[in-house]
């Protein structure tokens, strides 16, 4: 079977691997071409769906399963101190020279807001990973040297001088046949980098940037079964977001720009560590010199989806009880201990069956039937996850019965411990499926948790109040998160639904605030010699310190972080150093 375009289909699984070889070496060990490197230690191994299935945990490590991201969404500038920055004449770039980008639903490459005043287009590139038609043009490099250029087996490449050819034709859509039929990544790239529009009265943070995008494939359909994720639910995997911010980081070296990345997309799956494969390559790319990862800090609180307690020494057995929808297909959810725990967990249906103690083997998996509910419960354990140390457990429920499920969780050490339970991000399962005794913190979805990147959070501008959705802090580490928040609420930004204009709410909207702003920051930084050491933890510092915050609150704290962005306030901080 050809790899080429195949990976793409239902026909192959995805793997995450790390490889500690050169690739030819690990090609060789593979026994398949069938890989893309992300970098040099992260690659993605695509092998025929027929030979691994039933996909679980037993035969996979968990790391390696990709997990499933959605997207976080639900007269900013001002509040966010971008429109008075624009006025002082050393920080009037506009964000001009840096590229901007996204790992997105797409973009709308035809809209005003994007291409320059000659008409000519100002994106620099566009990866469509739906479009299979002809890839041939992401193979740029021979595979013995796949970090001199982007390659990928899957999804076709646009450059910018094929996006103009396109605009200055009858028929765009036969030369550039890309679309963003969700809207996401049009309005986030509008945010960041729209161009101004005085008669609108609307402007991008970074009107003079230049953007790319990458338009994610939907996740398979093996792993949406395999999560029980429900119908009609946006869903992105892993490895195709990392291979996402992959294709960036290669634009960014091909044109020797500096590089924002936005990731407008979490997940309550992983240990709120921060310590997922995508976190750890967010960290990587963050701390490359003229580069700023930003994340959205995620919309749970609200949700009732986090279960949190402490176990005594003398603590025998916690309760978590779980209330389930009438239209509850199936769903996962995932237990971690915050430390040393060794746990075990048992059930009680909504009808009094009992099963406790569930017996599950060494990196094994057990399965109970509830006979009058006709529910199965898989239940696999790992002792100590190989990326964060802690023991998580993970727990399928197929075609749960409504009501109150109890979830019966035991220690079998002798210490005081705390445990977490996550259900799924909202839009994966049901409202009418939460916590009867939810913890709002600690609700920062993946890869919000990482440590370098910029963790955004969403408030309202108007009110200066915290979005009433938007997820708390801290991480499971205990790491600060969200950094800073950025306006989120009610937002205007471009349509694809025919009107000009729309109004978005959630913490992606915040993150592309402040992509923009990394941008300007970028371009008198590096591009200007300003401060030409410029990478994440250095431009989150300098954003910490301009950022506004309420003397009636103490800081950093769980809602806000370190407060609001402010880039005028940032810039005058470092005048004055």
């Amino acid at each position: 079977m050809s790899c080429t375009n195949s990976v793409a289909s239902e026909d192959f699984a995805d793997f995450i691997a790390p490889y500690f070889t050169t690739p030819e070496e690990f090609i060789r060990s593979q026994g398949t071409d069938c890989i893309d490197f992300v970098n040099s230690t992260l690659a993605v191994v695509y092998v025929p769906l027929s030979t691994v299935t039933p996909s679980t945990y037993t035969s996979y490590t968990y790391s390696a399963v990709p997990k499933l991201y959605s997207l976080l969404d639900v007269t900013s500038m001002d509040a966010a101190g971008i429109t008075p920055a624009g006025e002082l004449p050393v920080l009037n770039n506009q964000g001009a020279g840096v590229i901007v980008g996204f790992v997105d639903t797409g973009i709308n490459y035809t809209d005003s807001l994007f291409r320059n005043v000659d008409g000519s287009t100002r994106i620099i590139g566009i990866w469509d990973q739906t479009n299979n038609s002809d890839n041939s043009n992401n193979i740029e490099n021979e595979t013995a040297k796949p970090f001199s250029a982007f390659s990928a087996l899957y999804g076709t490449q646009y450059t910018a001088e094929e996006i103009n050819l396109a605009l200055n034709s009858d028929n765009p859509a036969s030369i550039v046949p890309t679309r963003d039929e969700n809207g996401h990544g049009t309005f986030l790239a509008s945010i960041a980098a729209g161009n101004r529009d005085e008669r609108a009265g609307f402007s991008g943070a970074a009107p003079q940037a230049s953007i790319a995008m990458v338009k994610l494939k939907p996740a398979k359909q093996y792993l949406r079964d395999f999560y029980l994720i429900q119908d009609g639910a946006e869903a992105y995997q892993e490895n195709d977001i990392m291979m996402g911010v992959s294709y960036l980081y290669f634009l960014a070296r091909k044109y020797s720009m500096p590089l924002v990345v936005c990731i407008p997309l979490g997940t309550n799956m992983g240990s709120h560590m921060g310590m997922s494969r995508l976190g750890q390559y967010l960290n990587q790319v963050s701390l490359s010199n003229g580069s700023a990862v930003i994340t959205a800090a995620g919309n749970e609180t609200g949700a009732r989806h986090h279960f949190r307690a402490v176990m005594d020494a003398d603590t025998d057995e916690v309760t978590a009880e779980l209330r389930v929808g009438e239209r509850e297909a199936g769903f996962s959810m995932e237990l971690w201990a915050e430390n040393m725990g060794a746990y075990t967990v048992g059930f009680i249906s909504p009808t009094g069956e009992v099963a406790r103690e569930i017996s599950v083997p060494l990196r094994g998996e057990n399965t109970v039937s509830f006979l009058l509910e006709q529910t199965q419960i898989t239940v696999y354990t790992q002792i100590a996850d190989v990326s964060s140390g802690s023991q998580f457990i993970f727990m399928r429920f197929e075609n749960p019965m409504s009501g109150i499920w109890r979830i019966l969780i035991r220690n079998s050490l002798d210490i005081r411990e705390t445990f977490h339970i996550w259900l799924p991000v909202r839009g994966f399962i049901s409202d009418e499926t939460y916590f009867l005794r939810p913890d709002p913190d600690t609700t920062i979805t993946d890869p919000g948790n990482a440590r370098y990147p910029i963790t955004v959070t969403a408030y309202d501008h108007t009110k200066n109040s915290i979005y009433i959705h938007a997820s708390r802090g801290y991480s499971l580490s205990g790491r600060i998160k969200p950094d800073l928040a950025a306006p989120g609420v009610n937002i205007l930004g471009a349509s694809v639904s025919g009107r000009r204009l729309t109004r978005m709410s959630g913490t992606s909207v915040s993150a592309a605030h402040l992509a923009g702003a990394a941008a300007i920051l970028l371009n008198w930084g590096v591009l200007n010699a300003n401060y030409p050491y410029l990478n994440t933890p250095v431009l989150k510092s300098i954003f910490v310190r301009g950022a506004q915050r309420n003397p009636a609150l103490t800081y950093p704290n769980r809602e806000f972080g370190y407060g609001t962005l402010n880039l005028y306030e940032a810039f005058l901080h470092l005048r004055n150093l």
